[in-house]
């Protein structure tokens, strides 16, 4: 048995919800034009921890929302109906496996979303897709800080990346970067669940992708700052506009210097390097 949540809040908050919702063991989400589904094994729903959630978020954005328990659900037939490819930059395109391919694309990544997220869809991913395509990947080793469906670490495959690691603290996000890794024949990104406390000071990277929340981004930032080589960059995003001067004040700390952001539709992807 599944608990279906229907979440009433604004389109721009759906990231956000949907990466809290995830740490929570919400397991699949469909985004539609006026609400949010989620859906947890009833076993595992607490109302209790959902109202203290969006109470948490009642200063930036109106929530209200409804349960209703269901049978197990067929998520691939579910996606399926409401999945139309996504086009970025006149140069990425994501697709699933059953819409025809686009020659004119430079870039076409296939992926099957299943229960995690990171469609593309969201503002979030074009805009970290975006400034990949700024920053020069080639024979650079990369990091993925919570891949969700894996779409950026691919995309740093196909920017020319030697060796690319992932991670999600989510089991079928984890399973998901997978079978989207061998949809995609990528042949050096390696994925594990964890944090980034596992990752942390064991090694170093030139590029670190954190497409999450601003709370894990806020916390996480003296970790990143660990793991990036010196001049190393880190491609940041999951949060509003009016985030930005606490995210750049805590990057500061870290010697994380600002270089470029791109906005659209009051979200914010921002591109820092290590000095």
């Amino acid at each position: 048995m599944f608990t279906e949540l229907s979440i009433q809040a604004p389109e721009e908050s759906y990231e956000i919800l949907v990466a809290e919702l995830a740490e929570l063991g919400y397991e699949s989400f469909i985004e539609q034009t006026d609400y949010l589904q989620a859906y947890i094994l009833s076993e595992n729903f607490e109302e209790k921890t959902i109202k203290e959630l969006f109470e948490n978020y009642r200063e930036q954005f109106e929530v209200s929302y409804q349960i209703k328990n269901l049978q197990k659900t067929n998520w691939n037939e579910e996606w399926e109906k409401n999945y139309s490819p996504v086009e970025i930059a006149g140069k990425v395109r994501i697709r699933a496996i059953f819409h025809e391919p686009k020659p004119e694309f430079q870039y076409e990544i296939l992926i099957t979303p299943k229960m995690s997220f990171g469609t593309g869809h969201h503002e979030t991913t074009s805009l970290m897709i975006e400034n990949q395509l700024a920053i020069n990947h080639q024979g650079k080793s990369v990091l993925d800080a919570g891949c969700g469906t894996g779409v950026l670490a691919i995309m740093a495959y196909f920017l020319g990346a030697s060796t690319i690691e992932a991670f999600d603290i989510d089991e079928w996000a984890v399973e998901n970067t997978q079978e989207n890794i061998s949809l995609n024949r990528c042949n050096n990104i390696s994925v594990f669940r964890g944090t980034m406390e596992q990752v942390a000071l064991q090694e170093q990277f030139d590029i670190i992708l954190a497409n999450i929340n601003r709370n894990i981004l806020l916390a996480d930032m003296p970790l990143y700052a660990g793991s990036l080589k010196k001049s190393g960059y880190l491609l940041l995003s999951g949060f509003y506009e009016n985030d930005v001067k606490d995210i750049l004040e805590v990057a500061q700390k870290e010697n994380l210097h600002f270089v470029s952001q791109k906005t659209k539709n009051n979200w914010v992807a921002m591109i820092c390097q290590k000095m």
